[in-house]
């Protein structure tokens, strides 16, 4: 069986447009980078945003850090901390014709000005794991409080499936807190199975952060 070690030194980023579309709608995949900063401070500082305490520490001075350690959005894995290679993407909304969205009325982002261009996020994590199937899943996605009701996260989900492919993924795990109903909604729509709830081991980062517990649900690509 590789390590983590062997699996870190033989990875390969690969590019996403090389293997199915990046866009659905007026919904875009794009890498993170300072082109797209001050839009995604706008969604977070979004009057819609104010009520979500996920959005309230990140500054500009967080995103340019992250862009400077993860180029691209890609982040080598660590085998001393257990962490494998990764891919972050953020939900751009394009502008588009109503005509382009096969007849659906354009989406109005937020209930309050201004509208926003950044949707969220959506991370891919390659590799098998105990702490990916069980806790950390192979995808992790959130949309800010402006542009939900949306499915952009199903919808980015989908757009990255052939990439997890294209690293030979097979079966996807997808963990959620029970209580995030719209989460588990997203799960279902994507076809996903629930396998179980389990308990969080008191040692584990999401524990420390107040988790208690996890949905584990997987999905055969």
């Amino acid at each position: 069986m590789a390590t983590l070690e062997t699996m870190a030194s033989a990875f390969r980023f690969l590019d996403l447009w090389d293997y199915g579309p990046v866009t659905d709608g007026e919904l875009e995949l794009v890498e993170p980078s300072e082109r797209w900063v001050e839009a995604l401070l706008a969604a977070v500082h979004h009057p819609d945003s104010s009520t979500d305490p996920s959005t309230g520490s990140l500054t500009r001075w967080r995103v340019l850090e992250y862009l400077l350690a993860n180029p691209r959005g890609r982040q080598l894995g660590n085998p001393q901390t257990g962490c494998v290679p990764s891919y972050h993407f953020w939900m751009r909304l394009r502008a588009v014709k109503a005509s382009d969205l096969k007849g659906a009325p354009l989406p109005r982002w937020g209930q309050a000005p201004p509208p926003i261009e950044i949707a969220g996020g959506i991370t891919l994590r390659v590799g098998n794991t105990p702490d990916i199937q069980m806790y950390a899943g192979h995808i992790g996605y959130g949309v800010y409080p402006p542009a939900r009701g949306h499915h952009y996260a199903e919808r980015a989900c989908r757009l990255i499936f052939p990439l997890a492919r294209a690293h030979g993924l097979k079966r996807l795990w997808i963990t959620t807190n029970p209580d995030n109903w719209p989460s588990r909604r997203t799960c279902e729509r994507l076809g996903c199975r629930l396998a179980e709830i389990v308990p969080l081991p008191p040692d584990h980062p999401l524990y420390q952060k107040g988790e208690r517990f996890k949905c584990r649900y997987w999905l055969d690509l």
